[in-house]
C-alpha cells in the first residue's frame, strides 16, 4: 500500500512537472509582444521588428498626445508611461529607447521572453553588439546591484518590462515627471521584483554617438541637462528613502579645524607613474601657490620608468618643500599611493589632490581650500575645474562645477552620480580613519560617499584647478569592458555605501 501511495505521488508529481513546462513551452512559442520605438526617419528598424514573429504591435513614440514621443535616451515623461501602459495589449513589452538601427539576433525575443517567465523578472536586459564607424564592438552590460542607482546605468537600448509592472508602479501615484519616468520605473522594479541580466549577445544596435568614453562622461554635468538632473535626484532621493538609506544632512558632523598637530596645514599629494611630460608642470603648479600658512608637496612615485623619477630628484635636490616617496612595494594602485602619503609623517591637516598631467589655475588654489575648511569646518573640500587640452584651450563642456550639489542632499546625490569633482581636499584626521582602497580607479569616489554619509562636505564653485585632456590620460578613450568594468566597481560601492547608511 506504501509502495502504491509512493508510486502515485511520484507520478502526480511528473505530470505536474511535465504539464507546467509544456505550458511554458506553449507560451513561449505563441506569445507575442508589443513594441515600442522612437520615431525615426527611416523604416528600417520597424522592418527589423515586422519581421520577428513574437513582436505583435509596433507603436512609434512622437510628441503627439496619441503616440508619445522619446525626447533623449532613457528619458520617458509619466504622460508617456501612462499612454504605453494604455495601449500595451500583451503581458511584456518591448521598449527601444535610441532612434537608431537595430539588428535582432537569432530568436533574441523569444530568449528574452523565456528569461523572463522563469524568472518571474519585471525588466529583463541583456548584452549587446555595436556598430560604431564602420567597426562591430562587444557591448557588455553589468549584473544590477542594489547599489546601482545611478541613472546612466547601461541596459542597452532594448529592455523588456512586464506591463503590470508599469500599471502597479502608476497606480502608486508617483510624482508627475517630464523626464524622469522611466528611471523611476526602475527604481520600484528594484524595489518590488526584480532586473534580471541575460549574459548573451542578443541584438546589434548601429550607434549615433560616435563620441569617446573620455568625451561622454561629462553629459551629466552639462547646464543643458539640468531640468533632467533635478526630476533624476528626486526621483533617486524618494528610492532611497523608500529603502531606509537616506541620509537627513542635520546629522552630519563638523570637524575641530584646531585639533591636533601637524608639521604643515596643508600637503598636496602627486601619485604619479611615468608622466615625465607633465610631472614638471604638476609640480611647478603646486611651488607656485602663495598662502599665509606652511605647506609642502608629496610625490609618490610609483616605479616610474619613463624618466619621471629623474625629473623629480632633480627638483626635490632644489626645494625643500618637496619631498618624494619611493614605495618598496610593487602592487600599489593609484589609492594606495594616496594611502600612503596620508600616513607619511609629513603629512598636514588637510591633504590635497592634484594629477600628475593637470594644474591648478591659479597661485590662490590651495589657499581658497584651506579657507574652505576653516570656514564650514568640514571634512572634505571639492572644487570645480576647467577642462581643456594640452594647450590649456578649453574642451567642451568648459567648466565642471557640480552644482547639482547642495548642502542638504548632496550626500544623498553622491549615489546617482559618476563623480564628486575635483580637486578634492580631505581633512587628515578623517581620511586616515577610513582609508583609501588600493585600486587605480574611483579610490576619490570611494573615500568621498563613505565621509559625505557621516560629515559635511565643503564646494568651490570657482574653476580652481585645470583637468588637461590628452592622448595620455588614462579615461581618454576606453574600450567598452573597461568602462562596464569602471562602473561595475562604482555600483558595488554603492551597494556597500547604500547598506552602510541603512544600518544608521
Amino acid at each position: 500500500m506504501i509502495v502504491l501511495c509512493f508510486l502515485l505521488y511520484f507520478f502526480y508529481t511528473f505530470v505536474l512537472i511535465i504539464t507546467y513546462y509544456v505550458r511554458q513551452f506553449i507560451t513561449i512559442m505563441t506569445h507575442t509582444i508589443d513594441c515600442f520605438v522612437p520615431q525615426t526617419n527611416g523604416t528600417t528598424l520597424h522592418n527589423e521588428l515586422a519581421e520577428c514573429p513574437s513582436i505583435g504591435n509596433i507603436y512609434t513614440i512622437t510628441n503627439d498626445t496619441d503616440t508619445p514621443f522619446i525626447p533623449l535616451e532613457r528619458n520617458l515623461s509619466t504622460e508617456q508611461l501612462e499612454s504605453i501602459a494604455k495601449r500595451c495589449s500583451t503581458e511584456y513589452l518591448l521598449l527601444y529607447t535610441h532612434a537608431g538601427g537595430l539588428h535582432i539576433g537569432y530568436r533574441a525575443i523569444e530568449r528574452m521572453i523565456s528569461v523572463a517567465i522563469d524568472s518571474r523578472a519585471d525588466w529583463v536586459y541583456s548584452h549587446r553588439y555595436a556598430v560604431k564607424q564602420g567597426d562591430t564592438l562587444a557591448i557588455p552590460t553589468n549584473e544590477y546591484q542594489d547599489g546601482s542607482v545611478r541613472d546612466d546605468f547601461d541596459f542597452g537600448p532594448m529592455v523588456l518590462i512586464r506591463t503590470d509592472a508599469i500599471r502597479q508602479f502608476l497606480a502608486t501615484c508617483p510624482e508627475e515627471m517630464q523626464h524622469a519616468a522611466l528611471y523611476q520605473l526602475r527604481l520600484y522594479i528594484s524595489r518590488t521584483s526584480r532586473l534580471v541580466h541575460i549574459n548573451e549577445y542578443l541584438y546589434t544596435e548601429y550607434e549615433q554617438d560616435t563620441r569617446t568614453s573620455g568625451e561622454k562622461q561629462f553629459d551629466y554635468v552639462d547646464p543643458r541637462n539640468r531640468q533632467i538632473q533635478i526630476e533624476m535626484e528626486h526621483a533617486c532621493t524618494t528610492h532611497l528613502k523608500a529603502v531606509g538609506a537616506f541620509v537627513d544632512y542635520r546629522t552630519l558632523q563638523t570637524i575641530d579645524v584646531a585639533e591636533g598637530e601637524f608639521p604643515y596645514e596643508a600637503t598636496v599629494i602627486i601619485p604619479v607613474k611615468n608622466r615625465a611630460k607633465t610631472i614638471a608642470d604638476a609640480v611647478h603648479s603646486v611651488l607656485s601657490q602663495e598662502t599665509n600658512f606652511a605647506f609642502n608637496l608629496i610625490v609618490v612615485d610609483n616605479h616610474s620608468t619613463d624618466g619621471t623619477s629623474e625629473i623629480l630628484s632633480q627638483l626635490s635636490a632644489v626645494n625643500a618643500q618637496l619631498s618624494v616617496i619611493h614605495p618598496e612595494r610593487t602592487d600599489l594602485g593609484i589609492g594606495g599611493c594616496w594611502d600612503l602619503a596620508i600616513r607619511h609623517k609629513q603629512c598636514g591637516r588637510y591633504a590635497v589632490q592634484l594629477d600628475s598631467d593637470d594644474l591648478y589655475s591659479g597661485p590662490h588654489t590651495l589657499q581658497s581650500i584651506v579657507e574652505t575648511f576653516r570656514h564650514e569646518q568640514c571634512a572634505m573640500v571639492v572644487g570645480s575645474y576647467r577642462l581643456c587640452n594640452f594647450s590649456l584651450e578649453t574642451l567642451p563642456p568648459g567648466i565642471i562645477d557640480h552644482r547639482e550639489w547642495t548642502p542638504e542632499n548632496g550626500m544623498n546625490n553622491a549615489l546617482r552620480i559618476n563623480g564628486l569633482g575635483a580637486p578634492r581636499a580631505f581633512y587628515t584626521p578623517v581620511i586616515r580613519s577610513i582609508g583609501f582602497p588600493n585600486v587605480s580607479y574611483g579610490e576619490d569616489y570611494a573615500v568621498g560617499i563613505v565621509i559625505s554619509r557621516n560629515y559635511r562636505l565643503g564646494r568651490i564653485y570657482d574653476p580652481i584647478y585645470l583637468c588637461r585632456r590628452w592622448e595620455g590620460n588614462s579615461d581618454a578613450a576606453l574600450s567598452p569592458e573597461r568602462v562596464a568594468a569602471h562602473n561595475h566597481y562604482k555600483d558595488s560601492l554603492r551597494t556597500q555605501e547604500l547598506r552602510a547608511r541603512q544600518q544608521r
